[in-house]
C-alpha cells in the first residue's frame, strides 16, 4: 500500500496528494515531523537506526519522526511517531521549521520537543539502541560520521541559539 503525504510548496502550502516514493523520488517537497525527547534530568535520547533499515541503517540520530499523514499538523505527527517509535505519549512542543535539502529528497521539517517523563518501549524496526546523553555528549556524537546528515543539520539549527548562535538560516515558520 502507498504510503501518501501532502506535497507542499517553497512555501510550505499543500499543493496536492502524492505517495511518499513518488514524492522521493521526483524530490518534491513534503512535510517530516520530529521529536527531540529529554528526560526529566534534561538529558536527550540519542538513538542508532537497525542495520537493515531502508534509510539510513545504522545511522545514529537525536530525533525521531517521519512524514506527516494527509491532514495532520506537524504536532499531531510528532506526538503520533512518537507513540509509534517510543511507545509514549506526550504532547511535543513546536520549536522550528525549515526547508532540509535532504540526502534522499527535500522537505520540510517540522523539529519539537518532549518531555518523556515515563518508561519508554522502542519500536525495533525503527531503534536498535539508544540513550540518554547530555547536551555536551549529544554534541560531540552529532559530528560522528555515523550520525544522520539531515540530523546533523537539524541538530545544528536547533543547538545554534542555544549556543548563542545567529538564529537558523534558511525558510522557518
Amino acid at each position: 500500500m502507498t504510503e501518501l503525504v501532502e506535497r507542499v510548496d517553497d512555501d510550505d502550502r499543500v499543493i496536492g496528494l502524492v505517495g511518499r516514493g513518488e514524492a522521493i523520488r521526483r524530490r518534491w517537497l513534503h512535510r517530516i515531523a520530529t521529536v527531540v525527547c529529554r528526560d526529566t534530568r534534561g538529558k536527550i535520547l540519542v538513538h542508532r537506526r537497525p542495520a537493515d533499515a531502508d534509510r539510513f541503517p545504522n545511522g545514529m540520530n537525536f530525533m525521531l519522526g517521519g512524514a506527516s499523514e494527509p491532514g495532520e499538523t506537524y504536532e499531531e505527527a510528532a506526538a503520533r511517531e512518537l507513540t509509534e517509535e517510543l511507545g509514549v505519549r506526550a504532547h511535543p512542543r513546536f520549536v522550528l521549521k525549515f526547508t532540509c535539502a535532504g540526502v534522499i529528497s527535500p522537505y520540510w521539517l517540522g523539529l519539537h520537543e518532549a518531555v518523556v517523563t515515563g518508561p519508554v518501549a522502542p519500536d525495533p524496526d525503527e531503534i536498535a539502541w539508544y540513550d540518554w546523553l547530555t547536551e555536551p555528549q549529544l554534541a560531540e556524537v552529532a559530528e560522528d560520521e555515523a550520525f544522520v546528515p539531515d540530523a546533523r543539520e537539524a541538530y545544528h539549527r536547533w543547538a545554534a541559539p542555544r549556543r548563542g548562535g545567529p538564529a537558523p538560516a534558511g525558510p522557518t515558520g
